[in-house]
């Protein structure tokens, strides 16, 4: 207890010292303090309550001497990133206009503090409609334009959180936020890269006057082509969820269809990809109309899609594999790759266990169904071995939707050579 009271007081004294005080002594209060908010990151909390965070920001404007200005800076950028608490009282006491400005006209190592801070500011979707009150988005679009790479990555982080306001989202397209989005996802760094493509993933799923205009920045096929090139997951994700937006557009769909390396790219992060690339991947496979070649070209993913068929979360990951796969299983050797997976076949039959609540039956269903839709005795055997034809009957007893034609199919011949049988005695 007595720590914290001297702390208290020792906060309370230097901005005693920091308001009074002449140039000298404004300095030294500031350097003391900079100091505790670098040394003890506990002491945030504490210069809130007994400090005076209004008086610093005021420090902040063009008139304030240059030096004193720069410190506070940056101690209005440490409490600003600090927690949720500071960033609401920064902002409440009026720090974001004057960090725009610095954001605009200061100094790079002052234009780089004022990007961490705005950034952490506009985190909260409450603060951030007060971006555009302040002609922000443009002074944001032109730090990610013309900024050093510490700025740019905040700006740009800033704009994402920007994106996320559906209010001001339209001033990005307005202002030509798009074309500097690419540029950063092209030559940012790794952390600029992942923010803005997360940027454009909000803007691509947000409606068709984005999606517009990242088709008019060739954003298609830069897309597709830093897919192949970027190692981020998380930046890859945001890139897969852009295009999955672009592909309700006609125009997009095709050229999706026909491309050999995007289809194998999809394989590729259905067999190594986290679970959300594997949904997002799934859940496009299933959507596009894929010609028999490029199915063939994937049929290695196909054992990673019926194990994907088990997993309950994310939500709706099981149907996304399960389309997808029925999608695959058109092609006949596609059927036959399922079959010849002892593992899958098994994965497939314990799904269609009326004990086992984490499927629902409808997604096995389907891929049995399609596994049997070309009416292959060895694709029947090998279902029949692994033992789907009690669950079948089961299920169709109990009268789930689509068990009896399936059912119909795994009998196939042999219920058309019992009914020969009758029709020729």
């Amino acid at each position: 207890g007595s720590d914290k009271d001297d702390l208290g007081f020792f906060i309370r004294d230097l901005f005693t010292r920091l308001q009074i005080g002449g140039i000298e002594f404004k300095k030294k209060a500031l350097e003391s303090l900079l100091q505790l908010l670098n040394d003890n990151e506990k002491s945030t909390s504490l210069v809130a309550k007994e400090g005076n965070v209004g008086y610093l920001i005021s420090l902040l404007e063009v008139n304030s001497q240059p030096l004193i200005r720069e410190q506070a800076v940056l101690a209005v950028s440490v409490l600003a990133s600090s927690s949720e608490d500071l960033r609401k009282l920064v902002f409440e006491e009026g720090g974001l206009g004057p960090l725009l400005r610095i954001l605009e006209t200061g100094s790079i190592a002052l234009k780089e503090k004022a990007a961490i801070a705005v950034e952490a500011i506009t985190a909260d979707p409450e603060n951030t409609w007060a971006i555009s009150a302040y002609g922000g988005v443009s002074v944001l679009i032109e730090a990610c334009r013309s900024g050093s790479q510490p700025t740019q990555t905040h700006a740009v982080g800033a704009l994402r959180n920007v994106a996320s306001v559906e209010d001001i989202r339209m001033a990005l397209g307005e202002e030509g936020a798009v074309p500097v989005l690419f540029q950063l996802l092209i030559s940012g760094t790794s952390a600029a890269q992942e923010k803005a493509a997360n940027c454009i993933s909000i803007l691509a799923s947000s409606g068709e006057y984005f999606r517009a205009l990242i088709i008019q920045e060739k954003g298609l096929p830069r897309l597709m082509h830093l897919l192949q090139d970027l190692s981020s997951s998380d930046t890859v994700e945001h890139l897969l969820r852009t295009i999955s937006s672009l592909s309700v557009l006609d125009s997009v769909s095709r050229i999706l269809s026909s491309s050999t390396a995007f289809i194998i790219q999809l394989g590729e992060f259905i067999k190594h990809g986290n679970l959300i690339l594997q949904q997002i991947s799934a859940c496009l496979l299933s959507k596009l109309s894929i010609s028999d070649g490029n199915k063939r070209a994937i049929s290695s993913c196909i054992s990673s899609l019926v194990k994907l068929m088990e997993s309950p979360k994310p939500v709706g990951l099981q149907e996304a594999a399960a389309q997808a796969l029925v999608s695959l299983l058109t092609v006949r050797s596609n059927r036959k790759e399922l079959v010849r997976d002892e593992k899958s076949v098994m994965r497939l039959v314990q799904m269609l266990d009326p004990k086992n609540e984490a499927v629902s039956k409808k997604f096995p269903l389907m891929v049995v169904t399609a596994v049997l839709g070309g009416g292959s005795g060895g694709c029947r055997k090998r279902l029949t071995a692994a033992g789907a034809n009690k669950h079948l009957q089961r299920l169709a007893e109990i009268e789930v939707a689509g068990a009896k034609k399936a059912l119909q199919r795994l009998a196939g011949n042999r219920l058309k050579s019992i009914f020969s049988r009758t029709w020729r005695e």
